[in-house]
């Protein structure tokens, strides 16, 4: 839960921004890279060498008197230890437990400022990164100077309010005064309240926090602030404090939290082959912001009492189930358990499944109710342990059935229009529920997946009917289709017919450019108001190859094998493609259904390292609690997963080899490239062995990584056969899948109904 981290003005995503940004203080709490507005950076802290003329008056309160520029080359990062020295010659070193973080401040011997006495003061601010306090209190204990407090914030992509806790004590010095401050004024009162802004609770913007002013450091100039954390009370802040750190021993607590780190880490083995750091510091990268978030809040959570694990911040599983859940499943398979563990709590106590969650509040759903794909993806990998999968189901049928009175913050809405028009019609008219009536064609397209990956869990626990239903409605985005929709860039016909169009509840067609909210042409156009349009975050152009559970079908919808590679190739050639929303990552590997899995290589490459390295702008969006990052080390693992299936697509790894080893069964799966040259001539397989056996499928069940084997990718210059042929691509399961038939021509034989497709079936926990 605590995430201790400097804050800069002006980019408060996750509280700190590796450019040139002036620093106002160091929050503990923190989610990582979001979008939307920003979230928690709750009390800041901040440290002065002393004030001028020892005058408490004199020195600086308000965020925008106090922020500092920091010395270039100071800052020293790794897990669970951050270092940075701002340009008042204050070193700041921080670390963290579960609950608490620690920060260790090195003053300088001599003040720069010859007015300026060695009586180092620190403040606390009664404020969070997006400014939304709307009632807080603070108390001041000069005897010893701890500081406790709290305040009711807003979540930055939800709804309601949460409060927040914080307990504050200090060590290496001896207190020498100490008090409240609001605006620029400091006072030696010992306590403050803050009322809301007016009756509706609004934020109330007057700047105001606590202060201790101290006698010179005993030993090496150095005070310690240890902040505990809660969402429970001040008295629980405090007892997190002093149960998580009973002693001031800053390198200790690094240790432990590098060690904690490691061990989370240490289930990737890898070997380089030679590859540029680059490289390497991109994957780590990913692979940590990964295991940022979901955030164990177990223990404070203030809504409900229970005996199952709470996770926090599921923001969003829209960004989310695509790659960091997956990626988690991979490498720490017991985390995620008790994060499906904890989705399941949430719907028990408050009726649905959240598809996003922050600081206790309901966030808001971007598209469908994608907690279902997390739940069957989890069945499929053999995640299992304490889930009750009788209330996994029910929990994702009621996603299907049953509209919530606010769709905005969970469930669907349109579903009288979703069972009886089959899709979800632009304009349409909602008596049942209350939401944005927008984004009517990714809405179809997504509600259609969400129902696909409910018929995979329906037909795992034996609900036959229920199977077929969802199976069938899986199929709805086609009625969304209009075949003989072109589109026309810059005036010229991009030379590809039928894309997914808006469509009215009579069924008349409405239309919407194809690159529309693309780079291409109104890029922000299409963001989650109620003037958004019909797709989210993306273009129709995107949106159509969004079929993830009936790929076959799709393919053959567009033209056949032939003009979908020429269609995929547009996409990711004219611009149109951001790969900077989470829902282009699978558009990357597309390829594999087509039998052409060394384009998806080709792709990968294309993005990695030009739009994934360690430079600044090294991270293409907003990173979505580690959605980039869980992409990037993904595609350099070279697997891909398609979520809600048990289905990995192979390309060559980044590296010579990569291992992992599994959680739950302790067995190391390892794959390995032959031919590997660092500067990647060598990217296409040209054969494959799993475990000594020729292997010639482009794609991978999760029961490799639980038996453990090596995959052994012996590559090549160029394109080969490998991966071609129709029984190597990843199976379509769809209710038209195998169709080899117009889009309007009678329904086709399903792919798992022919002889032979037994092999294509789809794990469940115990298989």
């Amino acid at each position: 839960m605590a995430k201790a981290g400097p804050d800069v003005y002006g980019e408060n995503q996750g509280g700190f921004s590796s450019d040139n940004s002036p620093i106002y203080g160091f929050s503990h709490m923190h989610d990582s890279g979001t979008g939307g507005s920003p979230s928690l950076g709750n009390f800041p802290i901040f440290a002065q060498p002393g004030c001028p003329n020892g005058d408490i008056n004199a020195c600086k309160y308000t965020l925008w008197e106090r922020m500092i520029e920091r010395v270039d080359g100071s800052v020293h990062a790794k897990p669970g230890y951050f270092d940075i020295t701002l340009a008042n010659n204050i070193r700041t070193e921080m670390t963290v437990t579960n609950r608490t973080a620690l920060y260790r401040f090195t003053f300088p011997e001599t003040p720069a400022d010859p007015t300026i006495p060695s009586n180092p003061h620190i403040l606390i601010e009664l404020s969070d990164l997006p400014q939304t306090r709307s009632e807080a209190n603070i108390t001041v204990y000069a005897r010893n100077g701890r500081i406790t407090g709290g305040g009711v914030f807003s979540p930055s992509f939800g709804i309601g309010t949460y409060q927040s806790y914080f307990c504050l004590d200090f060590d290496g010095a001896q207190v020498k005064d100490a008090g409240v401050w609001a605006n620029t004024r400091a006072s030696k009162a010992t306590s403050l309240k803050i009322a809301p802004g007016d009756v509706r609770h609004t934020p109330n913007a007057r700047p105001a926090g606590g202060w201790v002013q101290f006698e010179r450091p005993k030993a090496n100039n150095q005070i310690l602030a240890r902040v505990g954390m809660s969402f429970i009370s001040e008295t629980q802040a405090c007892a997190n404090a002093e149960r998580e750190i009973p002693k001031s021993n800053f390198d200790a607590i690094a240790k432990a939290a590098e060690d904690a780190w490691r061990a989370k880490l240490e289930v990737i083995t890898i070997e380089p082959g030679g590859v540029s750091n680059v490289f390497l510091k991109a994957f780590w990268s990913g692979v940590y912001r990964t295991m940022i978030s979901p955030q164990d809040y177990t223990g404070e959570n203030p809504n409900w009492s229970s005996s199952e694990p709470y996770y926090d911040s599921f923001y969003c599983i829209w960004d989310s189930f695509r790659s960091i859940h997956p990626l988690l499943t991979l490498l720490d398979p017991g985390s995620q358990t008790l994060m499906v563990r904890s989705l399941l709590d949430i719907y028990v106590h408050q009726g649905w499944l959240p598809d996003c969650r922050m600081s206790h509040c309901k966030g808001l759903t971007q598209g469908g109710s994608n907690a279902d794909v997390v739940i069957t993806d989890a069945y499929l990998k053999n995640i299992s342990e304490g889930i009750d999968w009788n209330l996994a189901y029910e929990a994702v049928v009621k996603d299907a059935e049953v509209e919530p009175p606010n769709w905005d913050v969970e469930g669907r809405g349109g579903l009288a229009s979703w069972k009886t028009l089959n899709y979800i019609p632009t304009e349409n008219l909602d008596t049942d529920g209350v939401g944005t009536e927008t984004r009517s064609i990714s809405r179809t397209v997504e509600y259609a997946y969400n129902d696909f990956t409910i018929a995979l869990l329906a037909r795992a626990l034996g609900h036959t009917a229920d199977y077929e239903k969802y199976l069938t409605r899986s199929g709805n985005w086609r009625n969304m289709f209009k075949p003989d929709q072109r589109s026309i860039v810059y005036g010229e016909d991009t030379g590809f017919q039928g894309f997914l169009q808006p469509r009215y509840m009579n069924g008349t067609w409405g239309y919407q450019d194809p690159i529309f909210c693309s780079p291409l042409q109104d890029f922000t156009g299409c963001y989650l108001n109620p003037s958004g349009r019909e797709t989210y975050e993306g273009p129709v152009w995107l949106y159509t190859f969004f079929v993830p559970g009936d790929m076959v079908t799709l393919i053959a919808t567009l033209g056949g094998r032939t003009t979908f590679v020429r269609r995929l190739n547009w996409l990711h050639e004219s611009g149109v493609l951001y790969l900077g929303d989470e829902q282009a990552f699978l558009k990357v590997f597309l390829y594999h259904y087509a039998g052409r899995p060394a384009l998806s290589a080709e792709r990968a490459h294309q993005y990695i390292p030009s739009l994934f390295n360690d430079s600044v702008g090294g991270i293409p969006g907003n990173d979505d609690s580690g959605a980039m990052g869980s992409f990037v080390a993904l595609v350099m693992m070279g697997l891909f997963p398609n979520a809600g299936q048990d289905v990995y697509f192979i390309i060559p790894p980044f590296f010579e080899s990569i291992s992992i080893k599994n959680g739950q069964t302790g067995k190391t799966a390892t794959i390995r490239n032959v031919n590997f040259d660092p500067g990647y001539k060598n990217i296409y397989v040209q054969s494959a062995t799993l475990d000594g056996r020729p292997y010639s499928r482009n794609w991978l069940k999760h029961r490799f990584f639980l038996d453990g084997g090596v995959l052994e990718l012996t590559l090549g210059p160029k394109e080969s056969a490998w991966g071609t042929r129709e029984e190597d691509v990843p199976p379509s399961l769809g209710p038209f899948g195998n169709a080899t038939v117009p889009v309007n021509a009678t329904r086709v034989k399903r792919r798992w109904e022919m002889p032979g497709a037994a092999e294509f079936g789809f794990g469940g926990a115990s298989s």
